[in-house]
């Protein structure tokens, strides 16, 4: 069996390359530049532009569409709807069987613009002549951690301690991934999540510790609809099965764990 994985070169498709070639499949890797000297077969594809798109579905039983780009303006619709769209009607004239479609958790909840693309190439899959399952995951740790950094960075973390986030790994949802790619089309969507729901404060509070520093939180309250979702659970779910790996586990991976270095 001959998986196609679109996005395969990001921090999910390194996870998930791996976990593939382990259950016996067949990998062949999308970039938008050739690679070689790996254990997959690259080939180049720009889904802005459909170059390549036709030659890289042909002669694949399953895809597990990973490519986005997040907040790029233009490029993002670009990438996520058209080149979705594309991808799809590719995949349907090779006969592929299942087409896998990774989304994210509280795209129809948060009302946010890069949400809006990714529910909006979720439909364009459903549509499609292709048999398909959409999972949606909620955030990865490193997204978190990422994102602590960024508002700390005058000093204290400013935030809304009453957001509600679900960190899940990248290596769970690959798991999830390969499981779902065997299991066949769901024709429907499924969300994943990580084993715990915390509240922004104590996210901030075992990043702090894990990191022995001592950065005030400095409350912000988010403002409109966005703020009302996020504080209402829109970014959580409570579909199981979950992911094992916590936001500790992350942290003590990354961190040394609490009390670390």
């Amino acid at each position: 069996m001959r998986v196609l994985v679109t996005g395969a070169g990001g921090r999910l498709g390194r996870e998930v390359l791996p976990r593939l070639r382990d259950e016996g499949w067949a990998v062949r890797a999308t970039s938008r530049r050739a690679r070689t000297g790996l254990p997959e077969e690259w080939v180049v594809v720009d889904l802005a532009t459909g170059e390549g798109v036709a030659e890289a579905v042909a002669g694949v039983d399953a895809v597990l569409h990973l490519a986005s780009a997040p907040n790029q303006g233009r490029r993002t619709h670009e990438v996520d709807v058209l080149g979705t769209r594309r991808l799809v009607a590719a995949a349907g004239q090779a006969g592929v069987r299942h087409l896998v479609y990774v989304s994210i958790v509280g795209v129809d909840r948060v009302p946010i613009a890069y949400y809006r693309h990714k529910l909006a190439a979720e439909q364009v899959v459903a549509a499609g002549p292709v048999p398909w399952t959409v999972l949606r995951a909620t955030q990865f740790p490193e997204f978190l951690d990422e994102m602590l950094r960024g508002v700390s960075r005058l000093g204290p973390v400013i935030g809304d301690r009453g957001v509600l986030a679900q960190p899940v790994d990248p290596r769970d949802v690959a798991d999830r991934l390969a499981w779902r790619l065997a299991a066949g089309p769901l024709r429907g969507v499924e969300e994943y999540g990580g084993p715990e729901v915390l509240r922004f404060d104590e996210a901030v509070r075992a990043w702090n510790a894990a990191r022995r520093s001592r950065r005030p939180l400095l409350p912000l309250r988010l403002p409109g609809k966005v703020g009302r979702a996020l504080r209402a659970g829109g970014l959580v779910t409570g579909a199981t099965p979950r992911g094992t790996r916590s936001w500790a586990d992350h942290l003590a991976d990354t961190y040394g764990g609490i009390g670390g270095r």
